[in-house]
This record gives C-alpha cells, sequence and structure tokens, in this order.
C-alpha cells in the first residue's frame, strides 16, 4: 500500500502536500476556537466561503472569461472565498454584540445564510451544483502548486505568530477582560484572528473541501484539549494529530480508493475517542489515589 502511493507522488504531489499543510495550520488556529468553545463557527464560516465560490463561479459563467481580463479564474474565486469567509469570520465575531443575540445564534445564522445560498445562486447554472457538491463533499485532490505555495505561506506565518505571541493569544481567548487590563487592545486583536481565522479556512475550504476543513479546524485541537494537562501544549499535539492523521488517511485512500478528505475525518474523530478514553482514565485513576 505505501509502495502505491509513493508511486502515486508525482501525480499527485501538490494535492497531498496542500493537504498537509492544511493539516498542520488549522489545528493552530482550531486550538483558540476550542479555547473559546466556538466550535461552531469553523464550519459557519466554511459554509460562508461555499457561497463566495458560488457566486464568484456564477459571475465567470454568467459573464465570461474574458470579463476577467488578466486574471486567472481559479485565483479570482479563491479571492472571492477568502473574502466571503473572511467577512462571516468578522460577523460572527462581532455581530452578537450589535445584534444583542448570542453567538451561537449569529453563527447559526451564518451557517444557514451560507448553506441556503450557495445552493440558491448555482440551482440554474448548468455544472453549478456539482461544484457545490464536490466542495461539500470534500476533496484534496485537484490542488495546484501554487496552492502549496500559499498554504507554505499561511503556515510559516501562523507558526511564526503563535511562537512568538502565544502567551497573548491564550490571555485573549482564556481571560478577555484580564487580557485588556493588562493593556491588550482585544478589539483589536479579536478583528486580526477573526481575519486570518477566515482568510486560512476560506482558502482550505476552496482546496480541500468543507469535511476536510473543518475536521481539520476542530477535531485535532479537540484531542489535544482531552490529551494535554495544559492549553499552551496543545499548540504542540494538535498540529501533530492533524499531520500524522492527514498523512496516514491519504495512504490508505489512495491504496483503498477512499476519498481522502473524509479519510482524514474519520480518523481524527477515532483520535478524538481515544483522548476521551484517555481522559477518563486519568480521572478514574484520581479518584482511587
Amino acid at each position: 500500500m505505501i509502495a502505491d502511493f509513493l508511486s502515486s507522488w508525482s501525480l499527485f504531489r501538490d494535492s497531498y502536500l496542500a493537504g498537509w499543510l492544511i493539516a498542520v495550520v488549522l489545528p493552530l488556529l482550531g486550538v483558540l476556537v476550542v479555547a473559546r468553545d466556538q466550535i461552531f463557527v469553523g464550519a459557519a464560516v466554511s459554509q460562508a466561503s461555499v457561497l463566495g465560490i458560488a457566486c464568484a463561479l456564477r459571475f465567470v459563467s454568467a459573464l465570461g472569461l474574458a470579463t476577467l481580463g488578466w486574471l486567472d479564474p481559479d485565483a479570482f474565486v479563491s479571492a472571492i472565498a477568502g473574502m466571503a469567509a473572511i467577512a462571516a469570520a468578522l460577523f460572527t465575531a462581532r455581530g452578537g454584540r450589535r445584534s444583542g443575540d448570542s453567538h451561537e445564534s449569529v453563527t447559526g445564522f451564518v451557517f444557514l445564510v451560507g448553506s441556503s445560498g450557495a445552493v440558491l445562486v448555482m440551482a440554474h447554472s448548468p455544472h453549478g451544483m456539482e461544484e457545490i457538491h464536490r466542495l461539500v463533499a470534500s476533496t484534496i485532490i485537484g490542488a495546484t502548486t501554487t496552492d502549496v505555495a500559499v498554504f507554505v505561506l499561511l503556515t510559516a506565518v501562523t507558526v511564526m505568530v503563535v511562537r512568538q505571541r502565544a502567551s497573548e493569544l491564550l490571555l485573549l481567548v482564556m481571560d478577555a477582560e484580564m487580557a485588556e487590563s493588562v493593556g491588550m487592545r482585544v478589539d483589536r486583536w479579536n478583528t486580526v484572528l477573526a481575519i486570518w481565522l477566515g482568510l486560512v479556512v476560506g482558502l482550505s475550504n476552496r482546496v480541500a473541501g468543507a469535511i476536510f476543513t473543518f475536521g481539520c479546524l476542530v477535531l485535532p485541537a479537540l484531542t489535544a484539549r482531552n490529551a494535554c494537562r495544559e492549553v499552551r501544549t496543545m499548540f504542540l499535539v494538535a498540529p501533530m494529530v492533524g499531520l500524522a492523521t492527514a498523512v496516514v488517511a491519504f495512504v490508505l485512500a489512495h491504496g483503498l480508493d477512499y476519498p481522502p478528505g473524509q479519510t482524514a475525518a474519520f480518523l481524527q474523530c477515532l483520535c478524538l475517542v481515544a483522548a476521551w478514553g484517555l481522559r477518563g482514565l486519568r480521572r478514574t485513576v484520581r479518584r482511587r489515589s
């Protein structure tokens, strides 16, 4: 099975590399999402990016490629997906305070708008629904060298910021009032984090689909939270879980002819179950001691 996977490297190298980079960068952001107990925000932002992709595809289909001029159609669609995801992340971060509704209510609103809107936009497009179904079903096959370069940059920036500002990030997500009292500009930090989360999730969704994106965002971070005793350690464990499950999943998916996104998400679910078991075992040991 491994030999067959290695033989496919020349054909699917970009897809494998893009998927593994996504499996590293999203869990890092997922630690912040999980620490705030805002897990559903990843699904909402992902669906918003699907709506952005649908609008972009509809625009290209209606007006033709010539309208874009020198701009590459794929780059245009990716840009719109990223902007839609950023807008959704900012709205979920601030919408609840302005409307008076809970964060969960605003997040659910964004999720439903993205889900229903994408279908309605592409309902009468000849091949649009196929693209929507592909994004929802999740597929990593088809990533390009440009996608790999983009995620190398996103991963490098995310790792650098987490290493240099881990203390501030942890304080921000664990105790915003304390962060503000020590001089942190909480609103500015939250805005930057929302923009970055939207950008990474939107581009990941365009390349890898909703299931793989949402799975990599929350499942490794949840596994790390149940396995680790300190939140700071989660920044190390979560991307390790994400990368390890993605590598194994891609090998299994190629050998067994399974979709890689769903395979990775399922393995991440198994890791979370194992982490739950470990946490329960630790509690039992504490009680007996």
